[in-house]
């Protein structure tokens, strides 16, 4: 019997394009005459950047990129034989080892060096030493912006008027300054508009994880959903386009009862639980992680990982009318700025809102920014929603800390568990 054809709906390709086309005007600035930034996902200024004609690199998109295509193990050992810990966000020793070997980027190019470092600081400690270490490699221009973290759980005026100021005073002249290109606030407001459209059609996405069979895995599925917005192509005519055509998708995937793709280009129509993931994904094993998971029936049904560039679910817009503003308030509501209690909170909220069977943590070995308090974070919602939790621990790009086997017998305890619970009458949830 033939093995049925593997499905590949438009907006894959459509993104995979857009990806091989920012990495071809990364690499050939040098042509161009462009200039290149580094700068990071959460709290990312991709639309301001714009303004300037500069075209965006995320290193630790890079590093992602390394790390699916096996090639972050050899990095992070020659970063770690210059001197780095093994305790060291692997993010910044793939990215610091490739370096060492050429800094090749995807398509086969050398990766030129930035003309300017743009960090928008959003609670990540980790991102200020990282740029320390670039600077002191490319000797470029260097722009922080200061986010004030929400440690009482929301923002305040002062902390938005902070972040204006230091827009206004030093992010913006040092940009037209690296660019030689003058800052037109009116451009700027039609980069948010098209932001915001996309956002709208990113959320109602995201949303139809609510439904029965979930049209979307909203852990490794979300993490191509969420691709082009939270890294270089929000703001871009691209990216509305791309989001139009995913919503689209999803819903035909709604009419027909279908559940989301799967790497092997199958629909997951047999889902028997409804898992929130907590934690970023480890790449280096990507599919044979996702695997473990549709093998079960177990489909994700949201994700905090989804909202580390931009909590659009919770009802912000990049808005026009309040250009500077509006940059403002995106950086202080990316997860990686929330306090504790608020993320317990809004992990509750998911559990109960999208009606799942509990809430399943993976603590990456070497990002302290996600693992720090997630014991607690699972307990309490274990004890808010009665639903069970669960623990599983790997890392970003590092192979050496992936265990499949033992990576399986975590999640088939968990789903064991789910199980009993059900049989307990303890589990409000009932599998579609």
């Amino acid at each position: 019997m033939s093995k049925p054809e593997a499905v590949k709906e438009a907006s894959m390709e459509m993104q995979k394009a857009m990806i091989a086309r920012n990495y071809d005007a990364i690499t050939s600035k040098h042509e161009t005459g462009r200039k290149v930034s580094s700068t990071f996902v959460p709290g990312n200024l991709n639309e301001l950047l714009m303004c300037f004609d500069i075209v965006n690199n995320l290193p630790e998109i890079n590093a992602i990129q390394a790390g699916m295509r096996k090639a972050s193990g050899g990095y992070i050992m020659e970063a770690e034989k210059s001197g780095h810990s093994e305790d060291v966000c692997t993010y910044v020793k793939a990215d610091i080892g490739q370096m060492s070997k050429g800094n090749i980027a995807p398509n086969g190019k050398p990766y030129p060096n930035p003309d300017v470092l743009m960090l928008s600081y959003t609670g990540c400690y980790t991102f200020m030493k990282w740029f320390e270490l670039l600077r002191e490699e490319y000797k470029c221009p260097t722009l922080m912006l200061h986010v004030p973290y929400e440690g009482d759980g929301h923002s305040t005026k002062n902390m938005r008027d902070y972040i204006v100021k230091q827009l206004k005073e030093v992010v913006i002249p040092g940009l037209e300054q690296v660019s030689g290109v003058k800052f037109d606030i009116d451009r700027l407001r039609g980069y948010l508009k098209a932001s915001a459209k996309a956002e709208d059609d990113l959320v109602w996405c995201l949303e139809q994880g609510k439904v029965k069979p979930s049209p979307i895995d909203a852990y490794f599925g979300g993490v191509y959903y969420i691709g082009p917005i939270f890294t270089a192509f929000r703001g871009t005519d691209d990216a509305v386009e791309y989001y139009k055509m995913l919503r689209a998708e999803v819903q035909g995937r709604i009419e027909n009862h279908q559940g989301p793709l799967t790497p092997e280009g199958t629909y997951f129509n047999d889902q028997k639980y409804r898992l929130i993931v907590e934690g970023p994904p480890n790449w280096t094993n990507f599919r044979e992680f996702w695997k473990m998971f549709y093998d079960e029936g177990a489909v994700v049904v949201a994700s905090s990982y989804t909202k580390v560039g931009g909590l659009y679910d919770q009802g912000f817009r990049h808005d026009p009318e309040n250009p500077l503003e509006s940059l403002a308030d995106y950086c202080l509501g990316c997860y990686t700025n929330l306090n504790l209690p608020t993320r317990v909170d809004l992990l509750a909220k998911y559990v109960e809102e999208y009606e799942a069977d509990g809430l399943l943590i993976n603590s990456i070995k070497s990002c302290n920014s996600f693992s720090a308090g997630q014991l607690m974070i699972m307990k309490e919602v274990e004890r808010r929603t009665g639903r069970p939790g669960a623990f599983i621990e790997t890392d970003l790009v590092d192979p050496r800390y992936f265990s499949a086997a033992n990576v399986k017998n975590r999640l088939e305890s968990y789903f064991q568990m789910i199980e009993q619970k059900r049989r307990g009458g303890g589990s409000k949830t009932v599998a579609a």
